[in-house]
């Protein structure tokens, strides 16, 4: 009996050919419907980021008291349509360049610390030429090779420390935004529990129920949990304000021009349909001053808020992407992805292109994992997940309508996720300890994520020194820890040089 052979499969003329052809979707085990599922999955995952980051950037003033894409007032809705912008163009970016699972957008910890910590010190625009300046220097580490010294100047586990700091920093930036913990104002306490120590008003219990549906989608593993709380608690939000009419937290202005207070109102947005809705606008498009910020904080500060922004973006990266590849199991026998110099390349221009666009740096999401959990293996999906940002882009004006209250929540989840990160970190080597708790508790306490980085970086060089071990100190660790006593103590030292 003669051997039979299958014939090749002719993918120019089967469905999806040309598809195949150039994401290699069958070589990787996948198909075109597993990728366009997988594709919708990520998006869902993390379409939050487009309510999000206009709560986080939005309603912060910069040094001259102008709010980002509004000059005098918030303008939301052009922070929406600039976040779904890029993460929409960047994420096509990486599946067609990279032919990876990956999707980008603005990342949640980079736009607090751009938000708080370099902002609220200079204009918005400059503070957006630093995230472009942070994106570029990124792409050159990359294109030139030094990455990996850069990479590894840093110990791995103070690197740790970074996220699960910003984790926390992040948490309690939705506790406070929720008003769920408030300023005392007076007494030896600093903060408390809502109004006296109690939760008071329509708004706390929005939060708190918003808390425990995310969390209880979560550990449900509901994909979409996230966007699906908040726009749950959006509907809950309107339904309380049309029946309670609670009002906003400010409600005027007295005869002294003193803000007049509501403290169980809704802290920013109230829940209800405005008389008009805002259209598509870009406002925050190609609001960035690429050297501004040199001439309005010094440059050493300006250096310093440049090196703390590629920390927290580079390392992130690194660790996502092998993440994904390892869930999808396309790494080699090294642990590297495939086209993971194409991979970096498009995430640093993400990274400028999102303080290009106004909207913070755009790094990759580990959220990206549901998509892969779908099956997807190759870039097809990021494309799919990237078209989806892209029509988002007409929905976004609705973020003002949604409020704080029904949002935040999310931010305390993002918060723990960052945080179970601690596990790595060596607690019995003081050597490592200590500077990781200085890292980790000065930055919520602080309310400022350079401070955090600054005193871990100094603590971790000064206790080698005085062990002994001055020579295991990386010589970058050595240049960054001075520049941050600097940075501590410029007054002083401007005080002296000047003669004061």
């Amino acid at each position: 009996m003669a051997k039979t052979t299958t014939p090749a499969r002719d993918t120019t003329r089967a469905p999806g050919g040309a598809l195949e052809r150039f994401f290699h979707i069958s070589e990787r085990g996948s198909t075109v419907g597993r990728e366009v599922r997988g594709g919708f999955a990520t998006f869902f995952t993390m379409a939050y980021i487009v309510v999000l980051n206009p709560l986080i950037l939005g309603f912060v003033q910069d040094a001259d008291g102008r709010f980002l894409g509004g000059g005098d007032a918030p303008n939301l809705p052009a922070i929406a349509a600039g976040t779904a912008l890029v993460a929409g163009v960047l994420t096509i970016l990486m599946g067609v360049v990279a032919n990876y699972p990956l999707a980008l957008a603005t990342g949640l910890g980079l736009n607090a610390f751009v938000a708080y910590a370099i902002a609220s010190r200079m204009t918005w625009a400059d503070a957006m030429g630093l995230v472009v300046l942070e994106g570029v220097i990124i792409l050159v580490l990359v294109l030139t090779g030094f990455r990996q010294a850069v990479f590894h100047a840093v110990p791995a586990q103070l690197k740790v420390a970074i996220s699960v700091g910003i984790g926390l920093f992040i948490a309690l930036i939705g506790l406070v935004d929720a008003g769920f913990v408030r300023r005392t104002g007076t007494g030896p306490v600093p903060v408390e529990l809502g109004v006296g120590g109690q939760l008071a008003g329509w708004p706390s219990l929005v939060f708190a129920l918003g808390l425990v549906l995310v969390v209880a989608l979560w550990v449900r593993r509901v994909k979409g949990a996230i966007i699906i709380s908040i726009l749950t608690m959006t509907v809950v939000a309107f339904v309380v304000e049309a029946v309670a009419e609670v009002g906003p937290t400010v409600t005027g202005v007295d005869a002294d021009g003193e803000n007049i207070v509501n403290p169980t109102g809704w802290n920013l947005n109230v829940p209800a349909w405005p008389d008009e809705i805002a259209s598509v606008s870009f406002g925050t498009l190609g609001e960035f001053s690429l050297l501004g910020s040199f001439s309005r904080v010094g440059v050493v500060a300006a250096v310093l808020l440049v090196f703390t922004l590629m920390l927290a973006d580079f390392f992130d990266t690194m660790g996502t992407m092998t993440a994904i590849g390892a869930e999808a199991g396309l790494l080699d026998e090294e642990g590297n992805p495939p086209n993971t110099q194409r991979i970096l390349v498009v995430d640093s221009v993400a990274a400028a292109a999102g303080g290009a666009a106004g909207v913070s740096s755009n790094t990759s999401y580990i959220e990206s994992a549901s998509g892969v959990g779908e099956g997807a293996r190759t870039g097809l999906a990021s494309v799919v997940t990237g078209l989806l940002f892209l029509v988002a882009v007409v929905f976004a004006p609705l973020v003002q309508v949604i409020p704080n209250e029904a949002a935040v929540p999310a931010l305390v989840l993002v918060g723990f996720l960052m945080m179970q990160q601690v596990t790595q970190i060596s607690w019995d080597d003081l050597e490592i300890a200590i500077p990781a708790f200085l890292t980790i508790i000065l930055m919520p306490f602080t309310y400022s994520i350079t401070v955090g980085i600054g005193a871990g970086f100094v603590a971790f060089v000064l206790i080698k020194v005085v062990r002994g071990k001055a020579g295991q100190v990386h010589p970058m660790m050595w240049v960054t820890a001075a520049l941050f006593v600097v940075y501590f103590f410029i007054e002083p030292i401007t005080s002296v040089a000047s003669g004061g």
